[in-house]
């Protein structure tokens, strides 16, 4: 079939490089370093995107959009911010091309088309955003101002893969602004919620909610929040982060309003977002050595029906059967694909299905329509079984349900399985060597200490997480006073 994979035992990178392409999610392009993204692959996006933007509308925030290019003058306006991304920018410096007289076909760049100021193609929105607020806000009566944008942004990175990193990527930054610290804090603890929240209930990704080191902290922000998940090769991946910017960004580019007593104030901000690295997560937390496994709540195919039949007098027979099926199931909300194509046998069709993650699939033939049965056969689990045809729609929008909490319960038994205790640095290393996962451990709280466990073990403070209960103990390296420990990993 050309469909093998490599096992996550034998290879785990190329196993989800395999599931990525052999799944129809993406492909390699024509530009180096940047994906397409395929039909399959963005009705995915489109799910998560979907019910994102539900989410961030329900909590009083508008979708906005602003430009692509942003004046290196803005960018750099913002120092620390424009540091953090200076290696990974894009720069426009002319705008035409035009014929090389000397070589005919062949195109060269026109020197005297040359800016008067270069354009960093954005690699992320807040220097544009914040130039622009400044003409939005004068009076408290202007904020808060809560506005998200759905976007492509360019960082050039020089080893990329597939969704996890790649030099162009899709995403969502939210912008905000406040009259005060205290409504700026509660909007970053807000969004955090909220990405928890559907990485738990829609994507089955379990989640630590916590907060970013200040080696760790995005550049500009006073404080990051991030959430975190494990893979199954025991790594963690960094699934959404919303920061708490303080008034830099209002400094940077002037923003001020009057408040009620006619004082004049600095502005207060956060910025959150998620990307399509979310899709990679998916991948690595939950699929098998035989393919994708997609949670219901977000596949964009949620069940499959397939039929097997001799003759033109079966398939009409069986047309009429499942086409009342698949109407029924789509009156359930649920998205169904009756595959009765002929350019296929059905065990060919089976075994694509079962590689694309389709939560549900079902098979009926002619013995089986006068028994009044279908078989059902589960993705996550890989148990089959024959079915009554009477109620099957409501039976099938309840085993979703028990599919989607199945995905969640195992990805979390996995995750809760891999965090270990360590209080020696051999101990951490042995465990970073072996078990792999988060390692909770205590660190004595100094950028020094945390640089150098990222130079002798490869492994960074994930986060320290939300809530976390104190305890006197010693750093692993530097044997210096620690009152909490924090979580650590290796990471995507």
């Amino acid at each position: 079939m050309g469909k093998e994979i490599a096992t996550r035992e034998q290879d785990y990178s190329q196993w989800y490089n395999d599931l990525v392409i052999k799944g129809q999610l993406a492909d390699y392009s024509a530009v180096r370093g940047c994906m397409v993204i395929k039909p399959y692959g963005y009705a995915l996006w489109e799910n998560m995107r979907d019910v994102l933007d539900r989410k961030f509308k329900d909590t009083g925030h508008q979708n906005a959009y602003f430009p692509l290019f942003v004046p290196k003058s803005l960018f750099e306006a913002e120092e620390k911010n424009a540091e953090g991304f200076a290696k990974e920018c894009a720069v426009v410096t002319h705008y035409r091309l035009k014929s090389d007289e000397n070589n005919p076909g062949k195109l060269i760049v026109d020197p005297e088309a040359k800016l008067e100021e270069e354009l960093v193609v954005r690699p992320t929105s807040e220097a544009i955003i914040w130039n622009t607020y400044k003409g939005w806000i004068q009076s408290y009566r202007d904020l808060p101002i809560l506005v998200n944008q759905w976007a492509n942004v360019v960082r050039w990175e020089m080893r990329t893969r597939l969704f996890l990193r790649t030099a162009e990527f899709l995403w969502q930054e939210g912008h905000t602004a406040h009259a005060t610290k205290e409504e700026a804090l509660v909007e970053t603890k807000l969004m955090l919620d909220v990405y928890a929240d559907f990485a738990e209930n829609w994507m089955a990704l379990p989640v630590i909610k916590g907060v970013k080191t200040v080696n760790e902290r995005f550049a500009g922000a006073e404080e990051t929040y991030c959430i975190e998940a494990m893979m199954q090769d025991g790594k963690a991946l960094q699934a959404g982060t919303s920061h708490f910017l303080g008034q830099n960004f209002a400094k940077a580019f002037d923003v001020k309003f009057s408040d009620k007593e006619n004082k004049l104030e600095y502005v207060w901000a956060t910025s959150w977002g998620v990307s399509t690295r979310l899709i990679g997560a998916l991948v690595m937390a939950h699929s098998d050595d035989d393919g994708l496994i997609l949670p219901p709540r977000i596949a964009p195919i949620q069940v499959v029906i397939v039929p097997i039949y001799k003759g033109e007098e079966q398939k009409a027979q069986l047309d009429e059967k499942v086409l009342a099926i698949v109407k029924g199931l789509k009156e359930l909300g649920i998205s169904v694909k009756y595959d009765d194509s002929d350019n296929q046998r059905p065990g060919w069709k089976f075994a694509e299905y079962e590689l694309k993650g389709v939560p549900v699939r079902l098979a009926i033939g002619a013995r089986d329509l006068q028994n009044n049965v279908i078989e059902v056969a589960r993705r996550d689990t890989k148990e089959k079984q024959s079915v009554s045809l009477d109620g099957i729609e409501q039976y099938i929008k309840n085993l979703l349900e028990e599919i989607q909490q199945n995905i969640y319960n195992r990805a979390l038994a996995y995750r809760d399985e891999h965090i270990t205790k360590a209080d020696t640095w051999d101990e951490f290393v042995n465990l970073l060597d072996t078990k792999a996962g988060f390692i909770s451990a205590h660190w004595d709280g100094s950028s020094e200490t945390e640089d150098k466990i990222k130079e002798l073990a490869k492994a960074t403070i994930r986060c320290i997480p939300l809530n976390n209960p104190f305890e006197e103990g010693k750093c692993i390296l530097s044997g210096n006073p620690s009152t909490q420990r924090v979580l650590f990993a290796r990471a995507y």
